[in-house]
Order: C-alpha cells, then structure tokens, then sequence
C-alpha cells in the first residue's frame, strides 16, 4: 500500500504526533480508548507526508501525493468489522428517494463511481486507497486497503427498507441510509501495518497549562535578534544590580516612587556607572537629547539624566513606559514589575547600539546578557 513504503523517519513522526494528540484524550472523552478528531487525522496525514490536503472539497480524496490518492479515516476499531461513512449524496437524494430498491442502489452505483472516476481525472490518480487511523484500547492501529468502484455485476441487495439498504459486491459491503443520503462501506480491520501504544494523561489541561508556559517562553526569545558584534554597543540591566531585583520605586517601577505626582508610564532605564567609566562618550553628555529608534524603527527623543548619569530616559517619559511596560511585558497601569515577569517571559536586558551619525537603537536582549557584558568588559 502506502504507509509501509514510506521512510522511516517520517513514520516515526508521523507516529509520534498520533501519540501526542492522542494522549490528549481526555479533553474530549472519557474512554480508555485513544480520541482523534477526523480533521486532525487529515489535517496531520498531509503534514507529516507533504500531500496536497483536499479534506475540504466535494471529492473523494481528502489528501494527495503524486499519483496516489488517499481516503482519510479515522474510527473505533470494536471487533475490528465497522461500517463506516464513505460518501453523502444530499444533492441527488431527491432523484431516487422514491425509486424501489433495485433503481437505487442502480444510482448510488453510478454516483459512487463516478465520484470517484472524476476524483482521479482532476488529480491525475493512477491508485486510490483508504488510510485508515483506528483505536482501540490503549494504542492506535493504522491500516490501509484500495478504494474500490462498486463493481455493478457483482452486487446483491441483502435487505431493503424505507430507512435504508444494505448490499454488497465482490469487494465490500454496503449500507445506504435513505433519509440522510449517506453510504457506508464495511472495514475489515486484518493487516495492520503500524501500532501506537498510548498512554492517555489524566489531566491534559494540566499538561496543556505546563506546555503553554515552556512554549511561550521559547517563543519570546526566539524574537530577539543576534547581537551585532560588528556594532559599537553596550548592555543595560532592567533591575537593580545591587540584588537582581526589580525596584518598587524606581527603574522601571518609577511611577510608583512617592514625593510628587507621576503619570504611570514614567520610568527610566538604570545605567550602572562602570560602563561610563569604562565606556566615555558612548552616550552623550547629561540632559542632552538624542534620537533613540525603537525595534520596529519608531523614534523616541531620548536622553541621560539624574544624578551621576545613572539614568536612561525619554522626553516625554511615558512613551518608553508604554514601549516597555504595556506594549512588550504586557503590564496593565498600577502592576509593578518583577524580576520574576522578566525570567518567565526571557529578557533582563537591553542592548544600545550607537551609530555613526551619533543617533542610537535599542533592543530586547535575553537574560544574563548585561551579566555577560560586564564580565567580559572587565578581562
């Protein structure tokens, strides 16, 4: 068939995935049996194989690749005998709702058929298959068989009804339900080709909480940019060097100090007073402003000010408040900043590159980068 000529490593991906989505079970069900939800099956199948995903269209392939066109299905295994849906015919249904039995199943024939003739003529198919996703009891079997034509010679009505008609040709057996124009085809589950032992988590929320938090951890860092070693720069501490904390009242927790009114954006960024030692004129004289352009090229007036220069701010303040606080940490007016917000999220630093034309940019840089900068400045 398919699946049992396919490189290793994309089975083992494949079957992996199928693992993972179905240990995640029980946000859906409370059976020992591994869930999988159809869209899934298709929507993973096409990933994990690069085929060409049809799952949405009025054919009969959900998924493509190359020549060979694939039937999607996923199901309970039970006794390994299921019927399951194959194809809907609600726009023809009312051609032959009222025909006898005979006459029916004559254009569910030639419906069926022609589908899947017109399926394989649009997409070039020389072979069409079933990809079967079945699951039982604790793992996931995967099996496949050919999508057949009914074969007209060899079909026999074994019983009729007003609700529905079952009969069976050389290959398969049929049922059509009458009122909802749907026809199912019996699976014979006896060759499987792949199994997936699963161990479906008591409490995926739980795992999915855990997941969430590593993940966008990764995903925050992953934004910043390689350090421009090319570049004149220096690194400044979003906390205090003297404890590794965030102050309450001063900082970026600057609004929050006490002895006037201050607006809830207004901080400033610390600027220890090695680097102006060690760095003389990389930053221009105190209260002297100058241009400081943002990530996203946006541009602040900046300047250094307070006593001892101690101290990176804008003019007005508030705008590197709301680019630091509300836009990248996401902090609503009246939260203080914690150096606990800074590890979760990834950053306790930001990096000043000077250009040549005496203007400045900054950046997010991650954590233990000012840690790094000060120990290397000082070899």
């Amino acid at each position: 068939m398919f699946i049992d000529k396919q490189d290793n490593k994309l089975k083992e991906h494949y079957s992996k995935m199928l693992e993972i989505i179905g240990s995640l079970s029980r946000l859906f069900s409370e059976s020992d049996s591994p869930f999988i939800y159809y869209r899934a099956a298709e929507n993973l199948f096409c990933k994990s194989f690069n085929a060409d995903n049809h799952s949405r269209s009025d054919t009969s392939a959900d998924a493509t690749l190359g020549n060979i066109g694939f039937g999607i299905k996923t199901f309970l295994k039970g006794n390994g005998k299921k019927m399951e849906k194959v194809a809907e015919f609600n726009n023809d249904s009312a051609q032959f709702r009222h025909m006898p039995p005979e006459k029916q199943v004559q254009e569910i024939i030639r419906l069926r058929n022609e589908r899947i003739q017109t399926t394989a003529k649009i997409y070039g198919l020389d072979n069409m298959i079933y990809h079967c996703v079945t699951r039982t009891q604790g793992k996931i079997q995967i099996f496949e068989e050919p999508m057949n034509f009914i074969d007209e010679p060899t079909v026999k009505i074994k019983n009729a009804s007003d609700k529905s008609i079952a009969f069976t040709d050389k290959f398969e057996n049929y049922s059509f339900n009458i009122s909802k124009s749907t026809l199912f085809k019996g699976f014979v589950i006896d060759n499987v080709l792949m199994e997936i032992p699963v161990t479906i988590i008591k409490d995926p929320f739980l795992a999915l909480e855990k997941l969430f938090d590593t993940a966008s951890k990764e995903i925050r860092e992953l934004v910043f940019k390689p350090i421009d070693t090319s570049r004149e720069r220096v690194f400044l501490p979003l906390y205090s060097t003297r404890d590794g904390e965030v102050p309450e009242k001063s900082g970026l927790n600057q609004w929050n100090a006490g002895g006037r009114a201050r607006s809830m954006g207004e901080v400033y960024i610390p600027i220890p007073s090695w680097i102006h030692k060690q760095f003389p004129g990389f930053f221009p004289p105190k209260d002297q402003q100058f241009k400081l352009f943002l990530p996203d090229k946006k541009e602040l007036n900046a300047k250094v000010c307070q006593e001892g220069n101690k101290a990176l701010m804008t003019n007005p303040n508030e705008t590197l408040g709301q680019w630091i606080l509300r836009d990248v940490l996401g902090l609503k007016e009246g939260e203080l900043l914690t150096y606990k917000k800074l590890e979760d999220i990834g950053l306790d630093s930001v990096v000043i590159y000077k250009k040549d034309d005496g203007d400045y940019e900054i950046d997010f840089a991650k954590i233990g980068s000012y840690d790094g900068f000060e120990s290397n400045s000082s070899n």
